[in-house]
């Protein structure tokens, strides 16, 4: 038998899953906590195999408790109860520990599905939860990219940085010389001693990374 913890702060809730992987022949759950602190007590004392554990609840939260519960309990495997819109949380648990992640709302057969791929010491991420990882990895890698075009930036004046805002709105020079009240001409030099400053091979590679800098945002 599969010896499962439930921990959410609301009983509803804890009742909902206790309901649903009590159907189930294998699994047995058999202890509830409404807060990451009783979670903690209750693994350390029931030899739980697989542990629940919701993210926002009072006394300790969810990812502290995974840290705990990753301490002291390191048998024990954990499958975080998440919402949408939590995806840093998401990322965070990852990191720290986790087995797997389940929206509140799965289905009975996605959720017993993840109790069993936990106890046998696999990952079990839900469908739902995926899009919100790749969401919020693919912002982290924005920013990281972010970062890395500012730095290239910083090799630039200021009235170069302000011309290379203006190449990252698709500007021609002539309109950016007059946004500016520059010649054409000078707005060119600019561009050329820009270019070779950032390593760029044109304005278009130039402009990307203005945008991608978020300068004149």
């Amino acid at each position: 038998m599969i010896r499962v913890l439930v921990t959410d702060d609301e009983p509803h809730i804890r009742a909902g899953i206790r309901m649903i992987l009590s159907s189930a022949d294998d699994i047995d759950v058999v202890a509830e906590a409404a807060n990451g602190r009783e979670a903690v007590e209750l693994a350390r004392t029931r030899r739980v195999d697989v542990v629940l554990l919701d993210i926002q609840m009072p006394v300790m939260d969810g990812l502290t408790a995974l840290a705990e519960l990753h301490r002291t309990v390191p048998d024990a495997r954990v499958l975080i109860l998440t919402t949408f819109g939590e995806q840093q949380n998401v990322l965070r648990a990852l990191t720290g520990g986790s087995a797997g992640f389940l929206l509140k709302d799965s289905a009975p057969a996605e959720l017993m599905r993840a109790v069993r791929a936990a106890a046998a010491g696999d990952a079990y991420l839900s469908p739902g939860a995926t899009r919100h990882v790749v969401d919020s990895l693919a912002s982290g890698q924005s920013a990281h990219l972010a970062e890395q075009a500012r730095r290239r930036l910083e090799t630039l004046t200021g009235r170069e940085l302000e011309v290379l805002a203006l190449l990252g709105e698709g500007l021609s020079n002539a309109d950016a010389g007059q946004r500016i009240h520059m010649s054409e001409a000078t707005v060119k030099t600019y561009v050329s001693r820009i270019l070779a400053k950032l390593d760029c091979e044109n304005r278009v590679q130039a402009a990307l990374l203005a945008r991608d800098a978020g300068l004149g945002t």
